[in-house]
């Protein structure tokens, strides 16, 4: 290779590194799964969006208990708890100064009850994380769809990260903008709402179609590519009607710019709001089990919605289900194969960027090695399923990888059938 080439190729490389997580985004992805709570008006309409238009009345758990919530996700697994605190039709589940539309205007403990208050406390107490989901879209304020909504609902966020909840692990903001006949449209200001989060809440790492911290997935069934780059190209793109292709979000870009790793949401339920109907449709543990194989084991973070009812609490059989979805992780993971398995584990060391395109891994078998499994990306974690083998050595192959590749620990697991 010629001189002015070589100089050429090491100017290019030291120019665009390849991206890594920051600190916060790495214990993001150390989580894994995370609980999602859709509650509100909609959990006793039996409604999936909301007019703007509910009495707030409407809203009026019988039996509200948040530390049953956080027992829940505690004994399930999970690191956190996101929940909607305000979702299209514009009910603030807290006592927002900035709105009409909130639990201060109900009858609901006499206007003085505040459930994001009551869920971060309880957050803290079982030592898992709070997050919260905050839809700039707004079906009930007058203001939107003109200039001074933007400020409103920068105002909106400051009265829910400037601390009265204390540290906020994850925002969420939906792209949803004025969608269904008639709706009005909204030009977001997202430099002002990304900027308002980051100042208050510098930690927490933010969602959109975009990031800027973590990406949809590109669909809500939870299933992340079978490639699936932590890496995305946002400019030119914003959250909502303006994001990337689904597929994109889906996989990711192989040579993106930006740290933004995928969040894999679904729901337990067929829908995401609480309806009784939906009760005998509660997915299966071998469905859930696959969905976790699909995002947590193809380098994505599993947001699992579980919808409190009209009590305001976890549902008896949501959460039994829940239990026995542990059961089964812990059955297969709690302890390491030694010589017969049918899960590979792999994993990189994502602290400096994901590197490794193409892989395989191979056994030995009757005195020789055998190629097993072979994929393409790995990232934080990659599950694999192989027919069951009888070996105690296993190899990984690196076939392609950007930059020299870094893995981790590689584990096998033996899952009955």
């Amino acid at each position: 290779m010629k001189k002015g080439i070589l100089l050429a190729l090491l100017l290019a490389i030291a120019c665009n590194p390849i991206p890594k997580p920051t600190r916060a985004q790495l214990k993001w992805q150390e989580m894994e799964m995370n609980m999602f709570c859709h509650f509100g008006p909609n959990t006793f309409s039996g409604a999936e969006w909301g007019s703007g238009k509910e009495a707030e009345d409407l809203f009026n758990p019988t039996d509200l208990d948040c530390r049953q919530w956080a027992a829940t996700a505690k004994a399930a697994g999970f690191g956190g708890i996101l929940i909607t605190a305000k979702h299209h039709d514009g009910f603030c589940l807290w006592p927002n100064p900035e709105s009409t539309h909130t639990v201060a205007q109900s009858s609901w403990r006499d206007g003085k009850g505040d459930v994001l208050k009551e869920l971060s406390d309880a957050c803290r107490e079982y030592g898992i994380k709070f997050g919260v989901y905050i839809s700039p879209w707004d079906r009930n304020d007058p203001r939107y769809g003109t200039p001074d909504y933007n400020q409103a609902y920068a105002r909106t966020l400051e009265s829910v990260h400037d601390g009265r909840y204390g540290d906020i692990f994850e925002h969420w903001f939906d792209g949803a903008c004025g969608e269904g006949p008639g709706g009005k449209r909204q030009e977001y200001d997202w430099s002002l709402f990304t900027g308002t989060v980051r100042r208050l809440q510098p930690s927490a790492i933010m969602f959109s179609d975009v990031g800027p911290d973590c990406r949809w997935v590109g669909n809500e069934r939870g299933y992340a590519g079978e490639t699936n780059w932590s890496t995305l190209s946002p400019e030119g793109f914003t959250p909502g009607a303006g994001a990337p292709p689904n597929d994109t979000l889906n996989c990711g870009n192989v040579h993106g710019t930006h740290w933004i790793p995928a969040e894999a949401d679904v729901s337990i339920r067929p829908g995401w709001f609480w309806k009784e109907s939906e009760t005998p449709k509660i997915k299966s543990v071998d469905q859930l089990m696959d969905i976790y194989f699909g995002s947590v084991g193809r380098n994505a973070v599993l947001l699992l919605n579980v919808p409190p009812d009209t009590r305001g609490r976890i549902p008896e059989a949501d959460s039994i289900r829940l239990m026995e979805f542990k059961a089964r992780r812990d059955s297969i993971f709690g302890k390491e194969a030694t010589d017969r398995f049918n899960i590979v584990c792999l994993r990189e060391d994502i602290s400096r960027g994901q590197r490794v395109a193409e892989f395989a891994v191979d056994a030995f078998v009757q005195g020789e090695w055998t190629e097993i499994a072979q994929g393409t990306t790995i990232g934080y974690k990659r599950l694999i399923k192989v027919p069951t083998v009888n070996s105690d050595k296993v190899r990984v192959r690196v076939i392609k990888s950007f930059g020299k590749p870094r893995l981790g620990k590689t584990s096998i697991y033996y899952a009955q059938d």
